[in-house]
């Protein structure tokens, strides 16, 4: 039996990953911060009886370096994925040293503590589709240069940098995954897809009249996250670290996204969202979109929901939550 070790298992991608590696009997070991709520492993909790029994939660954190390197020399993991960061591109602005330190200074952490424990491990940094930024080119792939626009962008570049660092370096078994927006029923209230789909939900129920939102002309390249965390596992059992964009090669807007949220449930998106400038972004990025062909021929990765599917299912599992 494999080990893997997570950290930000309780958030959207590290519940879908877990879930994942359980089911391929890995015995997986999550990373938490202790914190006097527990609320926040509502993700972990509800996952099906006979997953939740391969999982076992630790505490530590990125900014604790000894508290990895207990960890590591514990469990002596076969694969560890970095999944933690303040993750909310507008909180970043507001909180930048924060997003820093836990995002950039807290990937660099892990991969010290991996490198002095010298565990024999291959590591997984979760990049991101925000380095591209104010892409030069359209689409994106793993030679695009990166123009990040946002203290949480640039804090995913130095992240991504370090663990290519750390791979030429001292030989370390390190790939990126260049993540585009990935989204799911498990993804944060506040974040704009659970925005759209709790809240065109509240509207046709009649305990809401209305929802803002920032830029509606902003495009994303959004897909299923339970795809996406296939293609992580894939990359740590691939024959070579490397660098791999992860993405469905198709653009859509925030607009659009409402649309199809609103018609699922028989309304006119136009009547009820409105544009408001507190919600725009200090400097915002309008397109991105991915070109994942090294992944699809590497690989042999494809995302299997589509936009269409991915909208639907998140309003329908609000729906049911009511």
């Amino acid at each position: 039996m494999k080990t893997a070790l997570i950290t930000g298992i309780t958030g959207q991608d590290g519940s879908y990953l877990s879930e994942f590696l359980a089911k391929k009997d890995y015995k997986v070991i999550g990373m938490v911060r202790r914190n006097s709520s527990v609320e926040n492993r509502g993700r972990i909790d509800n996952l099906p009886a006979d997953v939740r029994g391969k999982i076992v939660l630790e505490y530590g954190d990125l900014q604790d370096m000894q508290s990895m390197v207990r960890l590591l020399k514990q469990y002596a993991p076969d694969e560890v994925y970095n999944l933690a960061s303040q993750s909310h591109v507008k909180i970043s602005f507001e909180q930048p040293v924060l997003t820093a330190q836990v995002t950039a200074i807290g990937a660099l952490n892990l991969l010290e503590a991996i490198r002095i424990s010298d565990v024999n491990c291959k590591f997984y940094q979760a990049s991101s589709s925000e380095m591209f930024g104010k892409a030069e080119e359209s689409p994106q792939n793993e030679q695009t240069k990166f123009h990040p626009r946002s203290p949480y962008a640039i804090s995913k570049v130095f992240a991504h940098m370090a663990a290519i660092n750390y791979r030429e370096s001292y030989g370390m078994f390190n790939a990126c995954g260049i993540l585009f927006n990935h989204e799911s029923p498990r993804r944060g209230e506040n974040f704009v897809t659970r925005k759209i789909s709790i809240q065109a939900n509240r509207i046709k129920r009649g305990e809401a009249k209305e929802l803002l939102l920032g830029n509606l002309d902003a495009k994303r390249d959004w897909g299923f996250a339970g795809d996406y965390v296939e293609a992580m596992w894939m990359m740590l059992n691939h024959e070579k670290a490397d660098e791999f964009v992860i993405a469905t090669g198709q653009s859509h807007s925030v607009g659009e996204f409402c649309e199809i949220a609103f018609s699922h449930l028989g309304l006119n998106y136009k009547d009820y969202v409105k544009s408001d400038p507190k919600y725009m972004r200090p400097a915002d990025v309008n397109t991105l979109v991915g070109d994942a062909s090294k992944a699809k021929k590497e690989l042999g990765w494809e995302p299997k929901v589509s936009f269409e599917q991915l909208v639907k299912l998140m309003v329908d599992a609000d729906r049911a939550k009511n």
